[in-house]
């Protein structure tokens, strides 16, 4: 490969990169539940996104979400065979009250979203953290985009139903589009 083609596939990677971990990270952490796991997760999806860059006809960031489904599924089978660990306790700062609450209300929206089936779950991921649209969502998670659109609409009354009784429910939908 020549150093120019090189140079364009640097630049076009990275402005991918730049652009779309953000969002990338967010799923990851909604597919797992763990920080630390995600960024591992999303690091391994841009090394297999890297290797077939060139390769890619659609979306990179389906691409790479469809990578993350994939290893956080191989991950939770992974687990399976292991004993469990015992819970860690992170030890936080005080937040300011309006960060908190905030705080609070993104980790309310996170558990109930852990409450979902994991293929909505998935779906959630790509088209509120992620941006894609059905035929993309439908694309990378390998469904018909008539299963995105009702695995979609079942997970938003689902969330809630589960977040009504918080008083989260009126400011979820807006909220699951921002959680990072």
């Amino acid at each position: 490969m020549s150093s120019d083609r090189s140079e364009r596939l640097d630049d076009g990677f990275e402005h991918f990169v730049a652009s779309a971990s953000p969002g990338l990270l967010r799923s990851a952490y909604l597919l797992v539940g763990d920080h630390a796991v995600a960024e591992d997760l999303l690091q391994s999806a841009l090394l297999r996104t890297l290797r077939r860059w060139e390769s890619i006809t659609g979306s990179p960031a389906a691409y790479t979400f469809t990578a993350l489904v994939n290893l956080s599924r191989d991950r939770f089978r992974a687990q399976r065979r292991r004993p469990a660990r015992a819970p860690e306790h992170l030890a936080l700062a005080q937040p300011a009250t309006d960060e908190l609450d905030r705080l609070l209300e993104r980790d309310a929206i996170t558990r109930a979203a852990w409450r979902l089936p994991d293929a909505q779950r998935e779906v959630l991921a790509c088209r509120f953290l992620l941006d894609l649209t059905v035929a993309e969502t439908a694309g990378a998670l390998d469904l018909p985009e008539g299963t995105v659109k009702s695995y979609t609409a079942r997970a938003l009354a689902r969330m809630r139903e589960l977040l009504g009784g918080d008083g989260v429910a009126d400011r979820a939908s807006s909220e699951v589009r921002s959680v990072d």
